[in-house]
């Protein structure tokens, strides 16, 4: 290890990656001997020690206590590469983004990205609360999927549902997705397919809802459209969004923290979708709000910002 020292103070990108495989030097994400560290690895970081490889270090942002930074790297990251990097949909100004589950894990962070790279997030969301948070973030577009369905749960699963969320969608930015951010599977993958415009992209890094997916496959190819797996992030798409994390250009999704006695019920929180952004666990910090090292650019970028999933 020749980069790092005792005492560092850093956070873990989570792609555990084989160094000696051909492709992991094409894309880390493409070596067949990487995991997912801490699911796909018997090892992880609800402990008071954690093992990981030199490899997935990175410095931990000085403005952030330690439960902000540790919340970020994996969804932040997987967010990143689904819409900004050159394996993703690759988004640019002016593209309009809708955003399944936006103040959720994922995201959450993925409107804030929308947002940066000059984009129009259209968050959906299931909740007058969770609408108001993302509005202030700076989301101008939320569409509360419980107005939409009316309390049929399955409406957005049948043709007359995607269409709907389509006049929805386009009463309030005027046009079609360029990009679906899609991670929740079987119960929005029609709908995804469907809304995203002609020529438009679907990007999908998950199947929270079930893994078979249906669609009406003539969307997808009589309009020319796209879809994209997307899987994590190699090491450098983990140090880019680290980097906007350390500039105060993303903020942490941070809503609950929790000891390590209780990741019992932080994860339960999180299965029954009870959860805002992301949670923490405090493993060997005795307490919240520590690990702060540059308190002056926390200043500039506003504790009550900082805190907005906390709020």
């Amino acid at each position: 290890m020749r980069k790092w020292k005792t005492g560092d103070h850093v956070v873990v990108a989570t792609a555990y990656v084989d160094d000696q495989d051909h492709d992991t030097h094409r894309d880390g994400m493409l070596g067949a001997g990487q995991k997912a560290w801490g699911f796909e690895t018997n090892f992880g970081g609800l402990a008071h020690y954690a093992i990981v490889r030199a490899s997935q270090l990175m410095p931990k942002p000085r403005l952030l206590t330690w439960e902000e930074a540790a919340v970020n790297p994996l969804c932040a990251g997987t967010a990143y590469r689904m819409l900004v990097s050159d394996r993703g949909a690759q988004m640019k100004q002016g593209d309009v983004v809708l955003i399944w589950g936006a103040t959720g894990g994922l995201g959450s962070y993925a409107v804030q990205l929308v947002r940066n790279g000059g984009g129009v997030p259209v968050a959906v969301v299931s909740s007058r609360q969770k609408a108001d948070l993302l509005r202030s973030l700076g989301c101008e577009v939320v569409i509360n999927r419980s107005e939409i369905d009316g309390g049929d749960t399955t409406l957005l699963q049948r043709p007359e549902g995607w269409k709907k969320l389509g006049a929805a969608v386009r009463d309030a930015v005027g046009e079609d997705p360029h990009i679906v951010f899609e991670h929740v599977g079987e119960k929005t993958f029609g709908a995804s397919v469907f809304l995203a415009r002609r020529g438009g992209t679907v990007v999908t890094c998950g199947s929270s809802t079930g893994y078979q997916h249906t669609y009406d496959n003539r969307y997808l190819w009589m309009r020319l459209k796209r879809i994209i797996g997307s899987h994590g992030a190699n090491l450098h798409e983990q140090w880019e969004v680290n980097r906007l994390f350390s500039m105060g250009r993303l903020l942490p999704a941070l809503s609950k923290t929790y000891t390590l006695d209780d990741v019992s019920t932080a994860a339960r929180s999180v299965q029954t979708n009870q959860h805002i952004g992301k949670v923490g666990v405090l493993c060997l910090a005795p307490s919240p709000g520590l690990g702060v090292t540059d308190p002056q650019a926390r200043a500039r970028v506003g504790e009550d910002r900082l805190r907005t999933f906390q709020s």
